[in-house]
């Protein structure tokens, strides 16, 4: 008996495709996220699909990133980009507006709001310096 996977019970392909376009759709309008907007190329086609791609093996289904990348070391490959609290809460903004544009059960939707949090916390790779002069 094979147990029932976060990427079929969102309802596979068709979900993830949606999530994905919702989200990046959010990063694209929201003033709010302009700053992980500046981090993208003009065009966000490549990103869409290696999200969607990573989105898909890590929900359970089809692992087509590591297909054609290899392992995703998500810390690693964004290394590059300056990512701190702030980056990683206009990233939930987006995701969790998206989330909520899919149709799935609330304990899935809660689940993955959570999962996704972690994930995105784990991306953090600047500390936040405050300078005491300034308090």
């Amino acid at each position: 008996m094979t147990a029932v996977t976060p990427y079929q019970l969102m309802g596979g392909e068709m979900a993830i495709r949606s999530l994905v376009d919702r989200f990046y759709f959010y990063m694209d309008i929201l003033p709010e996220a302009q700053g992980i907007r500046a981090m993208h190329a003009e065009s966000l086609a490549s990103a869409k699909d290696k999200l969607f791609k990573f989105l898909s093996g890590w929900l359970g289904g089809p692992n087509l990133f590591i297909e054609e990348f290899g392992h995703p070391m998500l810390r690693a490959r964004h290394l590059p980009f300056a990512i701190g609290a702030s980056e990683r809460d206009q990233w939930m903004l987006c995701m969790n507006k998206a989330l909520y544009e899919v149709s799935m059960n609330d304990k899935l939707r809660t689940e993955l709001r959570n999962a996704l949090q972690q994930l995105a916390t784990h991306m953090i790779n600047q500390e936040a310096f405050v300078n005491i002069s300034d308090q």
